[in-house]
């Protein structure tokens, strides 16, 4: 498996280093980073992609001021079609969205086509931008995930190094079935500190053994990869090693400094069909 912590595509990146915390809107802070960089090493094909999907980030300490200088805070979604070639750098977003706290902006809605703008322009596609305001507590309720759960399952783990070659299944019955589990954690591409997530995976195939699945994914354990990587090599491993027809993998990972970040990966869905958010979010 390549190693691309090192790569010179990185070397511009602000993850891991010392940086500067500028406070007036400086759109020129967002670093992409390509995708192809690890969809390279999964034998990806961006021209043909073998899946439909969207990163949704949530930001949770987006703050301005208005004309008049008072300050305005919110809460904001972003969704990045999967088809984008590059991603955003996430200290790059959070250093971005600091830059908006002494800036004025004349309405919300000012706020809001800034922020489509700039992060559009900065991975070439549109980026849906939803703002919430502070007192509306339905806009990101917390929700049971679907399916069942498999962490309850009493298996022994002897390793922690990522292996995809446990993953088998129970029968040759074609079932359609959803499952989930909190366990999965992998770490930062370029600090390695931790990225918490619960998954959720929804598949019609051959019925996936649950044991050989739950190894899989507490096996992302010491393995560092940015989040979209991991959801896309997840969803690429099951495709691979079983025969599946329809497949949906999402992550909800927990926030670090103010933003989560979301993936989700379909064989036919373009946006997220189920609204989900963890109490671990």
């Amino acid at each position: 498996m390549t190693d691309y912590s090192h790569s010179p595509e990185l070397k511009g990146s602000v993850l891991g280093q010392s940086t500067e915390y500028v406070d007036t809107y400086t759109p020129s802070l967002l670093f992409p980073i390509a995708r192809k960089l690890n969809r390279d090493d999964l034998n990806i094909d961006e021209a043909h992609l073998p899946f439909k999907g969207q990163d949704i980030w949530t930001g949770y300490e987006l703050s301005w001021l208005n004309s008049k200088g008072k300050p305005m805070v919110a809460v904001a979604t972003f969704a990045f079609p999967c088809q984008t070639t590059h991603i955003i750098e996430s200290k790059s977003f959070k250093l971005y969205l600091n830059s908006f706290n002494q800036t004025r902006f004349d309405s919300i809605k000012h706020v809001q086509n800034a922020l489509t703008n700039d992060l559009s322009d900065a991975v070439s596609l549109p980026v849906t931008v939803t703002l919430y305001r502070a007192d509306d507590y339905n806009c990101l309720p917390c929700t049971p995930l679907p399916g069942d759960c498999i962490d309850d399952l009493d298996i022994e783990i002897d390793g922690y190094n990522l292996d995809a070659s446990s993953l088998a299944s129970d029968c040759d019955d074609i079932v359609t079935e959803t499952l989930h589990s909190h366990l999965l954690k992998s770490n930062c591409l370029i600090t390695s500190q931790p990225d918490w997530a619960s998954i959720i995976i929804r598949y019609t195939g051959k019925k996936i053994c649950r044991e050989s699945l739950l190894r899989y994914l507490i096996s992302f354990r010491t393995h560092n990869e940015f989040h979209e990587q991991c959801v896309e090599r997840i969803y690429s491993d099951l495709t691979t090693a079983l025969s599946i027809s329809d497949l949906e993998v999402y992550a909800r990972y927990t926030r670090r400094g103010g933003l989560d970040i979301n993936p989700y990966r379909s064989t036919h869905n373009d946006a997220v069909p189920f609204n989900i958010k963890i109490n671990r979010q």
